[in-house]
Parts: structure tokens; C-alpha cells; sequence
């Protein structure tokens, strides 16, 4: 799964990689070539006492030394630069299928673990990238080159490689077998306390509210004991590793230097040769323990590979159209057509038989119960979701057969929660229109009964916003919200439920504001209240998903118990139900 997400990356930077290898090689061949320049020295200078000899050979060091950084260097700044794009690449396209997600997909990966894909596991991919480039090149060159020098120096001591190389291997294998295991707990356990934080962190309100600090205290920390154990168990086992390398490398050493000195004396060794060989010998174990790093880190690569793979290999529902349309034969009419819409592996839809028509000039309201399906119908609408059955059409036009550019210029849409992004507040009324100008602005605060409160803040236009508007009341997080929307002047306003964090003065204030600015739009209102529906020209009345009545206010409460019902429950019946019901 690594190799499937990063091969068609790597192709985009053959160039990088190519340098990136031609430094490697250069920076080995430079220092394979060191201990042969030190073994020169000692034989063909120091011993014979040639001072321009070891000048020479020195400043030929010196050069090599030079030479070797340059490519150490260079190598080093490629690999972390290759690997920051690639991760900035993966990041691109997960940033890319999340957007065309519908809320079906959201929903089943869900916010926290998306965001702990795009950022924790990309990273774990990008340092694995920037390992391996550092250092997986570098070790098989390094490896073969100090094996053929070290053969260039002695073939019979050379044999010893034979014995310390497999048993470097081993000692390095049994470390990892015991430490993979506790590696990939911690993955999984920082995932979970990751989530349990995030949960912690969002739904802090809630936990002081219930008085539940002791309980959330305890589920944390034994989330991170877990963490805790797995890292433990894991360094515990890495910590071997450079103890028992050593002392690998010091036993073989001194084999090395025990059969050495016996061929010194017998005059078939010089002294340089064997400093050169046992300086070759570390260069081989430098190269197994590099590539050891490079194998500890793939584990948790691969996890992290497969979670994002799991992202970029989930196709959206909402499929594009092979030829979208660009132009609406008639802006500002919606249509609904016997739609049905089910979630997969549901038993009942969510809608079924839903026939609507709403043109320009008009406002519907839907209302409704809990979970009787209305904000998904806007979600139908806007195309968060596609219909399952029958047809939704936008300016005469099915959803799914428009361009999506043109759908979302035509449909402005206030969602359920109004979230304020970080920024400042006109940078937020800005996603409505980008090229809106600060009177614009102004007028739609304005239609939005906002401008009050806009002005009294320090900075007006200019004052800073955090991410979801935390700093702001919720009834000014929803009139912001519907100015964002104004400010779009689109053919079609879907407003779910916009007005319940105001009081009924401001609600009404603003219904009827809106309705002047939007006289020449359709106006979908989603709402609890059945004070804010009253006044529209048609209510649709939803029960379990299905349409059980359709007309005004006076008319339902005559008609319709649903709604009758849902009035009574809200507002006194003397006002609500009129004559007509109160002779009944």
C-alpha cells in the first residue's frame, strides 16, 4: 500500500531523485576512498618517514573530506525537499476528495479521523520518504563498497565479514521482531488518545456541565498508559540496539585486530592496511544498521499509507455528469420530484415520495420533528447529498447534470450549524461573494440585523473571528451566517433553521427585511418554529419522511394534525388556531 501511494509521486520528481542519488554515490565513493587515503599515509608516509608524501596525501584527504560533504550535503537537502512535496502532494489530494465528499462519506470516516490522517499520518509517510532517501540509498552503496574495499585490503580477513555481518543481522532482527509489535500499538494507542483529547478538548462545555472531570480524567489517562506501556515496551526493545551492535562491532574488532597483528608480524599486513580494513568493517555495520532504522519506520509508514489510501480510494457518491450543464433555462425555479433518499444498508429511507415546486418570488417553509428528514432535503437540494430516487432540479435543470459551479452559484445555503471560520468578519461574508465590496457587506449585515452589533465592535468589518465563531453569541454566529448568504445574491436561499438562537423580535425583524431582499429569489426556510413559518406563502409539513400536508398557516391548523399539533405545542391556541378551528 506504501509503494501504491507513493510510486506515482515519485515519478513527478525523477529529477530530484536522480540527483539525490548521483550525491549518494559521490559522497560513498568519497569516503570509501578516505580509509585507502589513511592507509597510504601510515604505510607510504609515516612509516617511511616521507613528509612530502604525507603533505600530498593529506591535502588529497582534505579535498575528499570537502567533497564528501558537498554530496553529504546535497543529498540531504534534496531528500528533506523531495519529501516535504511528496507530503505536500498527498496532503493536495486528500484536501482534493475530502471536497468532493458528500455527507455520506464524512460520515463515515468522520472530522477527527480525517484530520488525523491529513496530519499525522501524512507526516509519518513524509519521514519515512526523507529516511529512505537519506539513508536506504545510502546504506546499499555504502554496504557493497566497504565489502570490496575491504577485500581490496585483505581477502583473508575479509572472511571474517562473512561471520559478523549474519550476526549484526540477527542481533538487529531480534531487536525488531520484539519491538514491531509494540511500535504498532503505539500507533494505534495515539490514534485513540488523539480521539479521546479532540473529544475532550470540543466537548468541554458538556463534561463540566455533568460534572463528569473525574470520569473523562480517568478515560484519558488510561488511554495513556496504554501509550505509555507501548512506548515503554518499544524503547525498552530499541535500547538494545546500539548496546548490542557495539559490542558486536568491538567483538569483531578485536578478531580483527588479534589476526591482523599476527599478519603484521609475519610482514604479509601493514599497519595502514589494517587500520583501513577495520575502518571498512564499521562501514559495513554502519550500512546494516542504517538500513535496520530504515525497516523499523516501515511499519508504521504502512499503517499510515493504508489509512490514507482508504481516503483516496473512496469514490464520492455524488458522481459528476459526463456533460455538465452551464446554463440555467430558468433561474430560480426547484422542482422535486417523487424523491426517495436512503442511506446504504438503511432498512427505511430517510425520504420517500417527496414532490415539491417552489419559483421565484415565493418562500416555502418546512417544518416538521426531529428526524423527519428536512434538513436532508436541503442537503438534496445544494447537492451535499444525491437522491437515491427521483428527480431535484435547480433552474429547470437536474442537480446532477449541472456543472457544480454553476449549482453553487445559483444556491445559497445556510447550513443547520453557523460556523464562522478563523479570519476576521469580513473575510467570512467574503465566501459568499470574494469580490464583494465593503457596502455590499454593510447592506447585507443590514438586511441580516447584524449591523448593530458589527458596528459596536472595536474593528467593525475588520474584527478578528476564531475558528467557529467562538468568540460571538450563536444568534450572531446565525445572522453572520445569513449575510454570508445575502451577500451570494444567488437564484435560490436554503436557510436550515437559521433563526433558532434568536428572540421572536429580532426573528421576526429579520424574516421581514428578508423577504424584501429576496423578493425576486425562492426562499427554502427549514425551521422549529412554527412563528417563523407562519407568514410564508406555502408550508410543507414533514412527518417520518414523508409530506403530510402542504398549505398556509391557517389552513393546517384547520387541516393538518401534524402541524396543528406542533403549533399547539408552541404557541397559545387562541392565537394560532383562529375561528374556523376554536368553532370546531
Amino acid at each position: 500500500m506504501l509503494l501504491r501511494l507513493l510510486r506515482p509521486r515519485l515519478r513527478t520528481y525523477r529529477g530530484p531523485l536522480a540527483a539525490i542519488v548521483f550525491l549518494q554515490l559521490v559522497q560513498t565513493a568519497a569516503a570509501l576512498y578516505l580509509p585507502t587515503l589513511n592507509a597510504d599515509i601510515v604505510d607510504d608516509g609515516i612509516v617511511k618517514g616521507d613528509t612530502r608524501r604525507v603533505v600530498v596525501l593529506g591535502g588529497l584527504m582534505i579535498v575528499t573530506s570537502v567533497v564528501q560533504f558537498a554530496g553529504l550535503f546535497g543529498a540531504g537537502y534534496f531528500s528533506a525537499r523531495t519529501a516535504s512535496r511528496i507530503g505536500g502532494d498527498v496532503r493536495a489530494a486528500l484536501f482534493d476528495r475530502v471536497q468532493e465528499f458528500s455527507g455520506r462519506e464524512m460520515g463515515h470516516f468522520g472530522v477527527p479521523s480525517l484530520v488525523m490522517r491529513t496530519t499525522n499520518d501524512v507526516q509519518q509517510v513524509q519521514t519515512f520518504v526523507m529516511t529512505t532517501l537519506s539513508m536506504a540509498v545510502f546504506a546499499p552503496m555504502m554496504g557493497f563498497g566497504s565489502v570490496l574495499m575491504a577485500l581490496h585490503q585483505s581477502v583473508q580477513l575479509s572472511g571474517l565479514l562473512l561471520v559478523v555481518v549474519p550476526a549484526l543481522g540477527a542481533v538487529i532482527v531480534a531487536i525488531v521482531v520484539k519491538a514491531l509489535p509494540m511500535v504498532k500499538r503505539m500507533a494505534v494507542s495515539g490514534d485513540r488518545l488523539g480521539r479521546i483529547m479532540r473529544e475532550q478538548i470540543i466537548g468541554v462545555r458538556v463534561v463540566r456541565a455533568f460534572v463528569r472531570e473525574e470520569h473523562e480524567r480517568v478515560r484519558f489517562a488510561r488511554a495513556g498508559d496504554e501509550l505509555y506501556e507501548a512506548a515503554l515496551g518499544s524503547g525498552r526493545a530499541m535500547s538494545l540496539m546500539f548496546p548490542s551492535v557495539v559490542a558486536v562491532i568491538n567483538l569483531a574488532a578485536i578478531v580483527i585486530l588479534w589476526f591482523g597483528a599476527h599478519r603484521i608480524a609475519d610482514g604479509s599486513m601493514q599497519v595502514g592496511m589494517l587500520a583501513a580494513f577495520l575502518i571498512y568493517l564499521m562501514q559495513v555495520l554502519l550500512a546494516v544498521m542504517t538500513a535496520t532504522f530504515v525497516l523499523v519506520m516501515l511499519p508504521r509508514a504502512q499503517l499510515s499509507a493504508t489509512r490514507l489510501q482508504q481516503v483516496l480510494d473512496t469514490p464520492t457518491s455524488l458522481t459528476p455528469a459526463a456533460a455538465p450543464v452551464a446554463v440555467l433555462p430558468e433561474p430560480g425555479l426547484l422542482e422535486l420530484t417523487n424523491v426517495e433518499f436512503r442511506y446504504p444498508g438503511a432498512e427505511q429511507p430517510v425520504l420517500r415520495d417527496i414532490c415539491l415546486t417552489a419559483r421565484p418570488g415565493e418562500t416555502v417553509a418546512i417544518i416538521g420533528g426531529t428526524g423527519s428528514g428536512k434538513s436532508t432535503l436541503l442537503n438534496l437540494i445544494a447537492r451535499l447529498l444525491d437522491a437515491t430516487g427521483g428527480r431535484v432540479a435547480v433552474g429547470g435543470t437536474d442537480v446532477r447534470d449541472l456543472d457544480p459551479a454553476v449549482l453553487a452559484r445559483a444556491v445559497s445555503y445556510v447550513p443547520q450549524r453557523a460556523y464562522l471560520f478563523a479570519g476576521t468578519i469580513a473575510s467570512n461574508l467574503r465566501y459568499g461573494d470574494p469580490d464583494a465590496t465593503d457596502d455590499e457587506l454593510w447592506h447585507a449585515l443590514e438586511v441580516a440585523e447584524a449591523r448593530d452589533f458589527v458596528e459596536r465592535l472595536p474593528d467593525g468589518l475588520n474584527t478578528a473571528t476564531r475558528q467557529g465563531g467562538t468568540t460571538l453569541s450563536g444568534g450572531q454566529r446565525q445572522r453572520l451566517a445569513v449575510a454570508r448568504a445575502l451577500v451570494r445574491r444567488a437564484d435560490v436561499y436554503l436557510l436550515d433553521d437559521p433563526f433558532s438562537a434568536l428572540d421572536y423580535a429580532t426573528d421576526s425583524a429579520l424574516r421581514a427585511a428578508l423577504l424584501a431582499e429576496s423578493s425576486g429569489a425562492t426562499v427554502v426556510i427549514v425551521a422549529q418554529r412554527v412563528s417563523t413559518v407562519r407568514d410564508a406563502d406555502r408550508i410543507v409539513v414533514l412527518d417520518e419522511g414523508q409530506v403530510v400536508g402542504v398549505g398556509r398557516h391557517q389552513d393546517l391548523m384547520t387541516t393538518n394534525e401534524v402541524y396543528r399539533e406542533i403549533a399547539l405545542s408552541q404557541l397559545d391556541g387562541q392565537e394560532t388556531v383562529g375561528p374556523a378551528a376554536r368553532r370546531s
